[in-house]
């Protein structure tokens, strides 16, 4: 069974049509540091950084960064030119982790100083075609608040869809959202199946620097039905860990290796990945870690080369820095099954005691909320029953 982010589907928002991704923008090359610091006087990016005039009112940013190279020697490689287009593509622009910042959210968590006042901080992975679920989101889990006496801060982190007028529609779309609720992260690369990983770096880099004492992160897609406040009470209860040590928890995945059928849109050939078996990880659909150990994977990816899928790359980082991702009962990303056709697979007693349930629908995903959180809920003993049976015990 494929993990949770190799079963990931795009879909358009109800307003918007996707007319169609080209398989790569233009990226930005790895050496794009260096040079950066030619241009402006010897300053590294992240003294630039701090140098950079104060937001706009929409907290849009343009960043001068030198356009990345192709890097054409992989084509020297043994079959390169067997290989599907998309994987000649991740070759050609592997090596690329510097883009573009069009939104950001310096301010975000207080200030670097301040960010240790945010207890979870939820890291959701949306495309800018994705408005339905993010509007959904803002209103449900998502929603920024204080739970038995903490903060939860929400952000979206977010590459460019398309190309020409239809990329700069959604681009525009993604500004009106970013006045209006302050929650966009957005940087100028191709949103796509195999540039999650580098979505994924981009945000640890943004964290490291604007919000590195951030207590807890749920890390997830816009897709995933998350209890939060069910997070905020689990979290509350570990003991001796307040963020500051080791924490990865979700729907762990053993003895898994690539996908070597080349027609699978998953396919990961040899020239990609050599190793037949991955480390362990947890499915990306939605995984829980604390700011101890987000930091930790940042420091490590400066090292480890560019896996496209990015819950398998979070493993690599962790094994590399001898930490292991854990398993909870309550993360299922893979959804769960019910084993009786008599029994309604939205009924909310099923859903009231987990973390994270993967794959719904925007209108499926308000119900849900609205339902979970009523205080009339009444949930009979064939649910306990159900439970049991499961072995699962979700009450915190």
């Amino acid at each position: 069974m494929f993990s949770t982010s190799m079963t990931r589907t795009v879909q358009a928002g109800t307003f918007l049509l996707l007319l169609g991704a080209p398989l790569f923008l233009v990226y930005i090359h790895r050496d794009a540091e260096k040079i950066y610091r030619i241009q402006y006087g010897g300053k590294s990016n992240s003294q630039m950084n701090s140098e950079m005039k104060p937001p706009t009112k929409n907290n849009s940013y343009v960043y001068s960064w030198p356009t990345c190279q192709q890097n054409t020697s992989v084509a020297n490689i043994t079959s390169f030119s067997s290989l599907p287009g998309s994987i000649k593509d991740f070759l050609y622009y592997q090596h690329c982790r510097h883009f573009p910042m069009l939104l950001d959210l310096p301010d975000k968590c207080g200030g670097a100083d301040k960010s240790a006042d945010v207890f979870l901080l939820l890291v959701i992975k949306s495309s800018p075609v994705n408005y339905d679920r993010r509007e959904v989101l803002r209103r449900t889990w998502a929603k920024e608040r204080l739970h038995r006496g903490v903060w939860i801060r929400r952000i979206f982190i977010s590459g460019t869809n398309d190309s020409g007028f239809e990329k700069q529609r959604l681009n525009k779309l993604l500004e009106l959202e970013q006045r209006d609720y302050n929650d966009i992260l957005q940087w100028d690369f191709s949103d796509t199946l195999f540039n999650l990983t580098l979505k994924q770096i981009l945000f640890l880099e943004w964290m490291e620097r604007n919000c590195p004492n951030a207590r807890f992160l749920l890390n997830g897609d816009d897709d995933v039905f998350a209890n939060t406040d069910n997070m905020v009470e689990y979290l509350q209860s570990l003991k001796d860990n307040d963020g500051s040590k080791h924490l990865f928890s979700g729907h762990l995945i053993r003895n898994a290796g690539p996908m070597r059928w080349s027609a699978s849109k998953y396919f990961i050939p040899v020239e990609v990945y050599k190793p037949n078996s991955y480390p362990p990880y947890c499915g990306g659909g939605g995984f829980l870690l604390s700011g101890y150990t987000a930091s930790v994977i940042y420091n490590m990816s400066q090292s480890i080369t560019i896996l496209p899928i990015d819950d398998v790359y979070m493993g690599m980082c962790l094994a590399k820095a001898g930490l292991s991702p854990v398993s909870h009962m309550g993360v299922k990303t893979l959804g769960f099954h019910i084993p009786s056709k008599q029994l309604d697979i939205q009924d909310p007693c099923f859903y009231r005691d987990v973390l994270v349930v993967h794959r719904f629908l925007p209108a499926h995903m308000f119900l849900m909320w609205r339902r979970i959180q009523d205080p009339n809920l009444r949930c009979g003993p064939s649910k306990k029953r159900f439970w049991q049976h499961k072995n699962l015990t979700l009450r915190w």
